[in-house]
């Protein structure tokens, strides 16, 4: 994998740039959002660029996390973004895992960079990759391409980017768009 992933401190905490408590741009409904630190994409013209610095941002007591997820209880689901949340797929598993125990009725959105094909490549050596996919409901996937930006697109900033439904995909064994976002 590109860059230096973050190793988190222990199985309790996760890097992050900060979270926004509310949104509905980050995926379908009420969302709470999780904006991890450290990307190696370094995409021209992110909407995001503060989140790159994988020596940025601070570790986060994922307890903390939850705990102001379930303060909420008009959210639909979680996002988590970027920075790269593939960087941490330990941390992000645990984390996913630990919020569908506290409310299973949350959905589950993961943005990436990186492409489904590539993360099942990468999966082989870092296994909470798959892990993550069988927790979550959606993987948003691809690099932000300039030249594609589509300010139309809902919950995506380029056309070659995907919403791919992960129940199905998994399912099915092949990708899955969710037509409804699509």
């Amino acid at each position: 994998m590109e860059g230096t992933p973050i190793e988190s401190e222990g199985q309790d905490t996760i890097r992050i740039a900060g979270v926004v408590r509310e949104s509905i741009v980050d995926g379908p409904g009420l969302r709470f959002v999780v904006f991890c630190q450290g990307c190696p994409h370094n995409c021209l013209e992110c909407h995001n660029p503060k989140t790159h610095d994988f020596k940025g941002g601070y570790d986060c007591d994922i307890e903390k996390i939850i705990s102001a997820v379930e303060a909420n209880p008009l959210l639909d689901g979680v996002t988590f973004s970027g920075g790269e949340p593939m960087c941490q797929p330990e941390a992000f598993t645990i984390l996913a895992h630990k919020l569908k125990e506290a409310n299973p009725t949350l959905n589950m959105v993961v943005y990436t960079g990186y492409t489904y094909e590539e993360l099942v490549d990468m999966a082989e050596m870092q296994p909470a990759i798959k892990e993550l996919f069988e927790t979550i409901d959606f993987l948003i996937d691809g690099r932000f391409i300039k030249s594609q930006r589509d300010l139309t697109l809902q919950f995506r900033g380029s056309k070659n980017q995907r919403i791919i439904d992960m129940k199905k995909t998994i399912e099915q064994g092949k990708v899955i768009l969710a037509e409804k976002y699509m």
